[in-house]
């Protein structure tokens, strides 16, 4: 977080912003929520940390996975890719009215609803990619085995 405020000449708060994370989290612990995520592969041993702290991110993804309101999957990275065949942004589906898009230097909300359509069939396709359970789990220990 303090190289992407570094990068955008914004102000280094990143112990209220990592606070502000840590207190949007709890919404998978409390309520009736229910969250779809898919995480590529790739992902997991994409670096933003030193060991310890990729360690404690991909422990997190293992906690989060036995939550009954959770379900996450993982695309292999050697998923068949002839349905998505290009990289995608980072996009949170909320509900079937909106979307939010990150960018580099914006989110984006998406509303109109042939975008929503786009947005929601991409996520349907990487879906099918995905591997959730024990399968996932084995994905998420081979990179932790991967950061020694």
């Amino acid at each position: 977080m303090g190289t992407i405020a570094g990068f955008r000449g914004t102000p280094d708060a990143v112990s209220e912003a990592v606070e502000v994370r840590m207190r949007r989290a709890r919404v998978i612990h409390e309520g009736d929520h229910r969250f779809a995520t898919l995480i590529e592969e790739n992902v997991l041993r994409h670096r933003v940390g030193d060991t310890d702290v990729m360690a404690g991110q991909l422990g997190s993804l293992l906690a989060a996975m036995v939550l009954p309101s959770m379900s996450l999957g993982i695309i292999p990275a050697a998923a068949p890719r002839e349905q998505i065949m290009w990289p995608l942004e980072q996009f949170t589906v909320f509900d079937d009215v909106r979307i939010h898009v990150e960018l580099l230097a914006a989110k984006v909300t998406v509303t109109a609803p042939g975008e929503l359509d786009i947005y929601l069939r991409a996520f349907a396709r990487l879906a099918d990619l995905a591997v959730h359970g024990a399968e996932a789990r084995a994905l998420i220990l081979k990179a932790i085995e991967y950061l020694h």
